[in-house]
């Protein structure tokens, strides 16, 4: 009972260290650096090298947090995996996994094992333990970090077809990684025991990989009985953190009661079993939205804890030892990443101007490679925390080095999309013609939804007032050539607000000359309806659309509301689907956020009222409800 309390106490005070590093950890961000190393920087400073907030004691006490959290690294990872969307570049993606996974393996672990006498704490081990270590060094090399590939990604809202084989390479390479783990880790023990290897010994792993994808599923399947209980979102999440920690207790477990009862010892990677099951969750059930929603939520609060408490693990006074060892460790990883991006891109028909800077999507590391240095210096007593230390300050490095190289070879090919680097996915040009109070308004609404938008009076118009936040032009008569003058012909829409004789003129030019995807027209006399009709303008009867407005309000006031933007953070759009990877997918097999909802799809002249199983083509017009941020996304999605 009173081991219980001590690690309660000691727990309790561990939470309010990570809240501490969480707000600390801020100011990272703010000098470009990852959030995730302030992380670290604030475990380290709290360890008992430093401040000693947490005993060296006390992180062994909390070992079980490390185990949830890994759990989850694992989930995420495997969440990412998603086949249909990795599918337009699967080519691609295979290649530059082999390539990466491959070269850098066997690069890595060549060079750790010929430069083992450099390294003071090889010196005096058997060839055995030599190859041991270079083994499992190998392996965490072409580990990668999903979580910050994923936010470097968001931040420069990265889309196109060299960031979608990025993160495919990312994620994949993961789930490879852990099986690798998974087999050198079984070959670094029966080397470091001294046990020969014969048929036994390979149809023994082979049992394990199959036991971890077994279990792996299983989990999955766990998984989707828990998001099928009709439950508050919290209790959720503690229970899917409860299934992967279960799945580190079953591992332990197991291992143990094969040592004392079998001749032999079953070792099942956990990492690899979570991987799994969030894979399964992903691609075999109808519960993925959900999952990708939880995931995401806790997601900051699981990395908080995991990287403060893997900073105060860490050995400060071993860490300055290993530094020289740690920077040669990074170069033969860096040097094997770049061998195997150009073979890889090569292989995969990727252009020379991707092959060169291929290498710079994979450098960061986080999680996994963290997880798997941990669970080595947990299996290898005499030299794990040695090793563990080097890779982690290997890892350090990476998190200053590779998210800036990542932003570098995304800017570099084109496919960056941050506000204010010119005609930004999602922001259109809209062209109003007339100037008076409601068309100023329109004007300043339409920018505030991110439209570029210019005003155009007629030479004899008078400005209603000085007018300095909206772009103004003037001209001097409805022509072909001053519409093209004033960059008509690019305006993805066209109001026209002045009489109708000058509004038809206007929209018959556009609709013949300019092809424009949207002319709106405010109507004064109902008997010209029908020659804006034939031009496929969208009309605005002003005598009828107030009373049409109100009845639909008092009749479905929510809804109404809704699609008047009435509701705060809430928007609808018109998004058109220009991403060529998208044809064909069904509308269920999207990854939408959780708060999307897909109202129609306009194809040619058809309106198709959507479902899941409707399928997108290309230069469907889709219209979206949702918060502003996840609206943000989907255009994203849809017009890459």
């Amino acid at each position: 009972m009173d081991q219980f309390f001590n690690i309660a106490l000691i727990l309790a005070g561990f939470i309010v260290i990570a809240v501490a590093s969480n707000q600390i950890a801020q100011l990272f961000v703010k000098i470009k650096l990852p959030l995730i190393t302030g992380f670290l920087v604030m475990g380290i400073l709290s360890g008992p090298f430093i401040l000693d907030l947490i005993p060296w004691e006390s992180t062994n006490n909390l070992n079980f947090v490390n185990d949830i959290s890994l759990g989850f690294i694992a989930f995420a990872a495997g969440s990412e995996l998603y086949l249909r969307e990795l599918s337009g570049r699967m080519k691609s993606i295979t290649w530059m996994t082999v390539g990466q996974l491959g070269v850098t393996f066997i690069l890595g672990s060549l060079g750790v094992y010929y430069l083992a006498d450099q390294f003071p704490f090889m010196q005096t081990m058997s060839t055995a333990s030599k190859v041991s270590v270079s083994i499992l060094a190998g392996t965490i090399f072409v580990a990668r970090s999903p979580a910050s590939a994923i936010a470097v990604i968001n931040e420069l809202r990265a889309k196109g077809p060299f960031t979608q084989t990025a993160i495919g390479v990312t994620v994949l390479k993961d789930v490879l990684v852990i099986i690798l783990f998974a087999i050198n880790l079984s070959i670094a023990e029966t080397l470091v025991n001294g046990e020969q290897f014969d048929l036994f010994l390979l149809l023994r792993l082979l049992n394990e990989l199959i036991l971890a994808f077994l279990l792996g599923y299983i989990v999955g399947k766990t998984l989707e009985i828990v998001l099928s209980i009709q439950s508050h979102p919290y209790l959720k999440s503690v229970l899917i953190l409860t299934t992967g920690y279960a799945a580190f207790v079953f591992a332990h477990s197991l291992r143990s009661i094969s040592i004392e009862y079998l001749p032999y010892e079953i070792h099942t990677e956990p990492l690899l079993i979570c991987i799994i099951g969030g894979f399964v969750v992903t691609n075999y059930t109808r519960y993925r939205p959900e999952f990708l929603k939880i995931v995401h939520d806790i997601g900051p609060l699981i990395y908080v804890a995991f990287f403060t408490l893997i900073g105060a693990s860490m050995s400060l006074d071993m860490l300055m030892r290993v530094w020289p060892i740690a920077l040669i460790f990074f170069s033969l990883r860096l040097g094997s990443m770049v061998i195997a991006g150009v073979i890889g891109g090569y292989l995969g028909g990727d252009p020379w101007k991707w092959n060169r800077i291929a290498w710079m999507p994979y450098v960061t590391q986080a999680g996994v490679g963290l997880g798997l240095a941990t669970l080595v210096a947990e299996e290898f007593t005499l030299w794990g925390q040695e090793f563990a230390t080097i890779i982690i300050a290997v890892i350090v490095l990476n998190q200053f080095v590779g998210p800036p190289l990542f932003k570098w070879s995304i800017n570099h090919v084109g496919e960056s999309h941050v506000k204010g680097s010119g005609h930004e996915l999602g922001v259109h040009e809209a062209l109003i013609f007339g100037l008076d109070g409601e068309s100023l308004a329109l004007a300043r609404q339409l920018k505030s939804h991110s439209w570029n938008v210019k005003l155009v009076k007629l030479g004899s118009e008078a400005n209603i007032e000085e007018i300095t936040d909206i772009d103004v032009k003037s001209i001097s008569e409805i022509s072909l050539e001053e519409l093209q003058n004033i960059a008509a012909q690019k305006a993805d829409a066209i109001i026209m607000m002045l009489s109708d004789a000058k509004n038809y003129l206007i929209c018959k030019m556009a609709y013949e000359k300019f092809g424009t995807k949207d002319l709106v027209v405010r109507l004064n006399e109902r008997g010209n309806f029908d020659r804006f009709h034939d031009l496929g303008a969208l009309i605005v009867e002003p005598t009828t659309a107030i009373v049409s407005l109100l009845d639909h309000l008092v009749r479905s006031p929510q809804a109404t509301s809704l699609l008047l933007g009435m509701h705060k953070d809430q928007d609808t759009v018109d998004v058109e689907v220009l991403n060529k990877s998208l044809h064909g997918i069904a509308l269920r097999d999207l990854r939408l956020p959780a708060d999307i909802i897909i109202l129609s799809i306009k194809r040619g002249d058809e309106v198709l009222i959507s479902h899941g199983y409707t399928r997108l083509r290309l230069h469907d017009i889709v219209t979206v409800v949702g918060s502003i941020k996840s609206i943000d996304k989907v255009t994203l999605l849809l017009e890459s």
